[in-house]
């Protein structure tokens, strides 16, 4: 069964068309002209499109190019009289599926509408196979705390309440909410992605709600938002916390009505999307510096599930690497590459501040640098010697996921508080060392909120 919107002026053609087609078990929508039809569109999801290219007001052309524009899955049949015949064959070249020849041939046109569907069946697959394609990766591990994330996962995955995953940066926060995803009733309709902190403030509220044609100077065409695209499934907000506070009224707004319009637009569009968010800040300590809105908190905060880094779960790590070990063995060579036991104890004796993101890539890399089938523990400790050598980078980890000035205040903070410690919170002496005059000291001891007190 597909949903078949018909757009034509003649109300004779409509009904006849619907009644055939509704015959076939399909559901139908009819519009009378290109704006009523467009109007359709955002308000129902629809497979297929039956265009007359003569319409009153607005082109068949200007229609479709709009359709294949803002709605580029949609194949179009276009509806044409014989006259129109090469504005017809000019529309396939724009896109359309394929064209009908009035007076139509009823059973041209019934094999035209199978074969369309057919083929936006198979996009629909394709898109379904890309999907699983990232979802290759699943939470890897036997610890006991990766069995309670599976319980919360399994518990969660049914209902449609909002969760929040905490977790440092690289610990699989997006493998939990696809897995949640994969895992529900909504696992047939798209999952979206949002990376909050990769999208400037001035484009969050475009990418979040979309936009219409002229909204802002760049705004050529109408766009759909991520909340749009993601209606009947999952939308995943990653790094939540580092969006601004005006754009999370909105997402408040936009998650507790399940309504929102388009920059630049009057119609509201509602949407049904199971909402995951994700971040690795410490949320509370965001609410308190009024960084970041409690009340969007308490919606978000339905179902919490922190993840763990990897040095708390190091039970996990044999599997991890055996996983990745297999995940980037070389099909052409004689035999799978294994670590050695005492090179396994060294992987689990380190720290892995970039979490299994960096075990990954440390992985893949010693897979395709060394030649031993058994690595031994020397080639480990040479591998590991490289992160070792700028493991100053990972006293950096902290500071990654800060904007540049909090990130200069914590470390501001941080090296006076060491300094007035090892001076015996001697100010003029700090100062001094600091290269700062005293009353700036002060200022600054002031403004961070640091304790003074020996």
């Amino acid at each position: 069964m597909g949903r078949i919107l018909v757009i034509d002026d003649e109300p004779g053609i409509c009904s006849v068309l619907k009644d055939i087609l509704e015959d076939e078990n399909h559901q139908v929508f009819t519009a009378g002209d290109g704006y009523e039809g467009l109007a359709l569109l955002q308000q129902e999801r629809i497979d297929l499109v039956l265009l007359d290219v003569w319409l009153p007001r607005m082109g068949g052309i200007d229609v479709l190019k709009e359709i294949k524009e803002t709605y580029p899955e949609i194949e179009v049949i276009i509806i044409s009289g014989h006259a129109n015949i090469d504005i017809a064959v000019k529309a396939v070249k724009l896109g359309a599926f394929d064209f009908l020849e009035k007076p139509l041939s009823l059973d041209k046109m019934l094999t035209l509408v199978k074969n369309a569907l057919t083929v936006e069946n198979l996009k629909k697959e394709n898109k379904k196979l890309k999907n699983s394609l990232f979802m290759e990766d699943d939470m890897i591990g036997s610890s006991s705390q990766m069995q309670k994330i599976r319980e919360l996962m399994e518990q969660s995955a049914l209902s449609d309440a909002r969760i929040l995953i905490l977790g440092d940066n690289g610990t699989g926060k997006e493998l939990v909410a696809r897995g949640i995803h994969r895992r529900s009733s909504r696992r047939e309709e798209p999952f979206i992605e949002v990376n909050c902190a990769a999208i400037p403030d001035t484009l969050i509220e475009s990418e979040l709600f979309g936009h219409e044609k002229g909204a802002f100077t760049s705004a050529v065409s109408r766009r759909k938002g991520k909340f749009e695209l993601a209606d009947q499934g999952t939308l995943f907000l990653d790094e939540i916390a580092d969006m601004s506070l005006n754009a999370q009224a909105k997402v408040l707004r936009a998650i507790q009505e399940m309504k929102f319009e388009r920059i630049g637009g009057e119609k509201t569009i509602s949407v049904d999307v199971r909402v995951i968010a994700a971040t690795n800040k410490d949320i509370q300590k965001e609410i308190q510096e009024g960084n970041f809105r409690e009340d969007l908190y308490f919606r978000l905060n339905v179902i919490p599930i922190v993840v763990p880094p990897v040095r708390e779960r190091k039970s996990d790590i044999i599997e991890l690497v055996d996983y990745f070990m297999q995940k980037f063995s070389d099909s052409k060579s004689e035999g799978r590459k294994r670590i050695s036991p005492e090179g396994m104890e060294l992987l689990k004796e380190y720290p892995w501040p970039g979490n299994i993101r960096e075990l990954k890539n440390f992985i893949e890399r010693i897979n395709i640098m060394t030649d031993e089938l058994l690595i031994s523990a020397e080639t480990v400790e040479f591998y590991l010697g490289e992160k070792k050598q700028l493991e100053h980078t990972g006293e950096l980890e902290e500071y990654t996921s800060m904007k540049l000035n909090d990130a200069k205040d914590q470390f501001e903070k941080k090296l006076i508080e060491q300094k007035l410690k090892e001076n015996g919170y001697n100010i003029s002496k700090t100062a001094e060392i600091l290269g700062l005059y005293p009353s700036n000291l002060h200022g600054k001891i002031k403004k961070l909120g640091i304790e003074t007190k020996k």
